[in-house]
Formats: structure tokens, C-alpha cells, sequence
């Protein structure tokens, strides 16, 4: 199984990336969750998303060592670097998050996800700059896959939207 912890502000797309990753395994027949978690604030309040996938039934949702973690704010990062699974990895978006995490069991990407999504003119698309590393390091699904969720996921009005979010996880890839 695979536990992932997607951590940031309410906003930052949080919830919008875990559910693609959560529908990426649903689409290769794999066990998902997805638990969402937010603050009473939403916008601006803490936020953050389990998803479990599995070839096997998940016992629980709720994901407290994660395999895998995405920290979108320095509070997350700061609340869950150490919670990381040994062996895991984590995915930090260095543009909002200075430090360096000192754990030697883990693999740490540190990727400018918000200044590259500014920069490349995705403004509000870190959240998958930020997923296509993941996809990247931890081989979730395959990238056909991920299309597939992301068009599932991206409402019938947003379809204008669909482009700028797969070129925002390739961008996310390369890093």
C-alpha cells in the first residue's frame, strides 16, 4: 500500500490533488481512500488529504506515517516532516518553504512549485507541478492514468482547464 499526505492552506489545492491521485488508482482497479481534512476557515485554514492506494482492502483511511508527503506551507511541513515513513519520500514546496529537513531515511525534493507556476504561467496550478513529482518519484500510476483522473476530475465548465493541469504535472515530472 501506499499512504500520501497532501498538507497546505485551504486553497492551494489540497483536496483537487489528492483526488486525482485517488482517482488515478480507482481507473487502474487498485483499493483507494481519500480523506479530506480542512480547518472551519477553507480558504487561507489548514487543509490537508490522506489517500491510500492499495492492490489490497484498506484497513483505514486515516494516514499517520506517510509514504509519501506534500508539504504546501512551512506549518504542514513543519507538522509532518517527521511522521514521514523511513524509506518514504517528500515532496516540499521550496518557493513558500525555506528549510531543509535534516532526516537522512528519506528522500527529500525540494521543488519551486508556486515560482514555477507563476513563472510558466500557470499561476494556482502548484498543487500539480507538485503531484507530477510525486509521479515522478513514487510511480502512483502511469501518466495515461492521470490524464484519465485529471479529465474526470476538472468539472464539464473548467474543460478550458484541463491543458494548463497535465502541462503543470509534466512541468512537475521534469523537475
Amino acid at each position: 500500500m501506499l499512504s500520501i499526505l497532501l498538507a497546505g492552506f485551504g486553497g492551494q489545492g489540497v483536496l483537487f490533488a489528492g483526488k486525482i491521485m485517488a482517482y488515478s488508482g480507482l481507473i487502474e482497479d487498485k483499493y483507494v481512500s481519500w480523506l479530506p481534512s480542512y480547518g472551519p476557515e477553507m480558504r487561507g485554514g489548514t487543509a490537508n488529504c490522506s489517500v491510500c492506494i492499495s492492490d489490497e482492502p484498506i484497513g483505514s483511511p486515516l494516514v499517520l506515517n506517510p509514504d509519501v508527503l506534500v508539504a504546501m506551507n512551512l506549518p504542514s511541513y513543519d507538522k509532518f516532516i517527521d511522521k514521514v515513513a523511513p524509506g518514504g519520500i517528500a515532496v516540499v514546496d521550496s518557493s513558500l518553504i525555506a528549510k531543509k529537513s535534516d532526516r537522512t531515511d528519506i528522500s527529500c525534493f525540494y521543488v519551486p512549485a508556486t515560482e514555477k507556476a507563476d513563472s510558466e504561467g500557470l499561476k494556482g496550478l502548484s498543487n500539480n507541478i507538485l503531484l507530477g513529482k510525486v509521479l515522478q518519484e513514487a510511480k502512483f500510476a502511469s501518466l495515461e492514468t492521470v490524464e484519465a483522473a485529471v479529465a474526470k476530475c476538472v468539472p464539464p465548465k473548467k474543460q478550458h482547464l484541463l491543458e494548463p493541469n497535465m502541462r503543470a504535472i509534466k512541468l512537475g515530472m521534469s523537475l
